[in-house]
């Protein structure tokens, strides 16, 4: 088993549902526990500014998934969720991304891990660190360092 930290965000449709709907279909996977699940938190839109905001939140998983599988899964309950892939950072009804699996690094065209760009990300830090504050994911600081760096303007905590 490996510990695994998948990020969820929407922003069309009822956004909230979508992800609160997301963290079932995880917990549901084969092989696969769901540990922990952060707030879920309101963030500005990032890449394309002319959108909704968003509800993001971090779930923390044991699975035996190999990576690839497990990310074919998060693509799959995507797909489920009516994903349709148009414009990048755009809106979205479900976007659920593998940021990061205990003692793997990857980097191919399909997956890469860690995520490359999530310590940029407000949106993918705060519900990170509600989790695993602890967590050496870029470097060798951990998430609550790497977010006393990050700017939180634009993020609110909702549940």
């Amino acid at each position: 088993m490996s510990l695994a930290y998948v990020a969820l965000g929407s922003n069309l449709g009822d956004p909230r549902r979508q992800v609160l709907d997301a963290m079932d279909a995880l917990e549901q996977l084969p092989t696969t526990r769901l540990l922990q699940r952060s707030s879920l938190y309101r963030t500005a839109p990032w890449g394309v500014l002319e959108q909704p905001p968003f509800i993001n939140a971090v779930v923390e998983l044991d699975t035996e998934l190999a990576p690839r599988v497990l990310l074919d899964a998060l693509l799959a309950i995507e797909q489920r969720a009516g994903r349709v892939h148009a414009e990048r950072n755009g809106p979205r009804t479900l976007d659920l991304d593998l940021l990061h699996v205990e003692g793997v690094q990857l980097d191919d065209p399909q997956l890469t891990l860690p995520h490359p760009r999530m310590a940029e990300r407000a949106f993918v830090m705060l519900p990170l660190g509600d989790i695993a504050p602890h967590l050496c994911v870029a470097g060798n600081a951990t998430v609550a360092e790497q977010l006393a760096a990050l700017d939180l303007s634009g993020c609110e905590r909702v549940a």
